[in-house]
């Protein structure tokens, strides 16, 4: 899917995003297992915190030749915290501020609230539809719009994603 050091970065950036306790990791991440187009991962913070998470990148992205840095999408599960299935962006640029960025998978729609480069659904009540949508879905289509106003299209793949989500969860219950 991608090298470590990507993947590595990109774990940083949304470890930072998240939480600033959490970004303090003791060591790089550990591969679990790929699944189609999704990898799962583990790493325990500063603290001893086990973080479980399933990783992917955009299938297709438009529009084309834009400058952006690597794109990923997350999973994870942080037990110690009770986070169970946060679902976030790394877009690969600051988004434009106050925007939202809109999901679809299927018939349903989602809309995720942004911070700098990353993006988060924007109600928490909504994350195990967005979860169960995903997992009876193909393809998900992420739109968003980046400071300089640039509107952008990622298109993910979906296969694999349920048994990833069973990866992480067996490995952080």
């Amino acid at each position: 899917m991608t090298n470590a050091r990507t993947l590595g970065l990109a774990v940083a950036l949304l470890v930072g995003a998240t939480t600033i306790a959490a970004a303090q990791q003791t060591k790089a991440p550990t591969p679990l297992q790929t699944f189609e187009r999704w990898a799962t991962y583990t790493y325990n913070t500063a603290a001893g915190a086990k973080v479980c998470y399933a990783a992917t990148q955009p299938t297709e992205t438009a529009p084309q030749g834009v400058n952006r840095d690597p794109v990923f999408m997350f999973i994870t599960n942080r037990p110690k915290e009770g986070v169970k299935h946060e679902v976030s962006v790394i877009t690969g640029y600051p988004y434009k501020e106050g925007s939202k960025t809109t999901v679809k998978i299927g018939d349903a729609t989602f809309s995720m609230y942004t911070k700098d480069q990353g993006a988060w659904v924007d109600n928490a009540a909504e994350e195990s539809r967005f979860i169960n949508a995903m997992k009876g879905g193909t393809d998900m289509v992420i739109t968003g719009t980046s400071r300089r106003g640039t509107v952008t299209t990622d298109t993910y793949s979906l296969k694999g994603v349920t048994a990833a989500l069973k990866r992480i969860d067996g490995e952080c219950q």
